[in-house]
């Protein structure tokens, strides 16, 4: 039953962190841009959704908030600041993305304060059900479960069967033949950035009725979701699929099996300080045997 639980714990961990690479992934492979403001939009989603919740008493209104600021967030950002970097190095695109995540986090701590945010459940969403074998699970995280397996199959019919899913692999190829065939690229790039971070204030809002909305929440999940897309392949949904779901079971049956295992040989106060560091690097000992192993990832291209 405690494996059960557990495993379905990893599966809501990799679901959210799909959220997150997806839409991370999406904009490297397409515009070749390493954007560390990731974080910061997904930290923007989990705001609104926190204040537009709050104001009309609507947890789904709170959602669509988080997905359509988010996204106008993103499209603003790409006009004003990530459009001047597609010519740059990485060197100057991870400087100015950093900028931006000083720039988001201050100035939602001059909007919000210091004060973490919570958001309330609606009735529908609360509780635990049983599942087979009697097992009781809160109900959302089977929701975020789900959420993430429509967002998975909507983004491979997006990309695989839709008109702007081919102008997506095209510009992913050769950017510079699509705009010679008359594709508005600037466009094409607003686009793809907006439904980046549109993913991510959505995998925000998502998180935020789990844990507390503050400033800075954004980066610890931007480093794993950089794990992710490294582990699954730069540039590959499938990939950051796949990868997201090996690092959330990884991380969370590591976090429950370990400690538990140190316990044998040594005292419990020792055996949870020690098992809890030691999962805590499993997720980072998994990145390094698939770069050692396919070191483009499990789905990226080969170089």
């Amino acid at each position: 039953m405690l494996l059960a639980e557990q495993l379905l714990n990893g599966l809501q961990y990799g679901m959210m962190l799909f959220l997150m690479a997806a839409g991370l992934t999406l904009v490297f492979g397409v515009m070749g841009l390493i954007n560390l403001a990731h974080g910061a939009l997904y930290m923007v989603g989990a705001f609104a959704c926190a204040v537009v919740a709050a104001s009309t008493g609507s947890f789904w209104l709170g959602l669509v908030a988080s997905l359509a600021v988010a996204a106008a967030a993103g499209a603003l950002v790409e006009m004003l600041v990530i459009r001047r970097l597609y010519n740059r190095d990485h060197l100057d695109q991870v400087l100015a993305t950093f900028a931006l995540i000083l720039v988001f986090s201050e100035g939602t701590r001059w909007l919000f304060g210091d004060f973490p945010l919570y958001l309330k459940l609606p009735p529908a969403l609360s509780g635990a059900i049983t599942l087979p074998g009697g097992l009781q699970y809160p109900f959302f995280r089977l929701v975020i479960i789900l959420v993430g397996a429509v967002v998975a199959l909507g983004l491979w019919l997006l990309i695989s069967r839709t008109r702007l899913g081919i102008r997506i692999r095209a510009g992913e190829a050769d950017r510079e033949m699509i705009g010679a065939l008359g594709v508005d690229i600037a466009k094409l790039y607003t686009i793809v950035f907006a439904l980046g971070a549109a993913l991510a204030g959505l995998a925000g809002g998502l998180v935020g009725s789990i844990q507390s909305v503050q400033v800075g929440m954004g980066e610890p999940v931007l480093i794993l979701a950089f794990v992710v897309i490294v582990i699954g392949g730069i540039g590959s949904i499938k990939g950051a699929l796949v990868g997201a779901l090996l690092v959330g079971m990884t991380d969370t049956l590591g976090k429950a099996v370990i400690p538990g295992l140190f316990a044998r040989v040594m005292d419990t106060a020792s055996a949870n300080t020690t098992g809890s560091a030691v999962a805590s690097m499993l997720i980072y000992i998994l990145m390094a045997v698939v770069l050692l192993v396919r070191p483009q990832g499990l789905f990226g291209a080969r170089v």
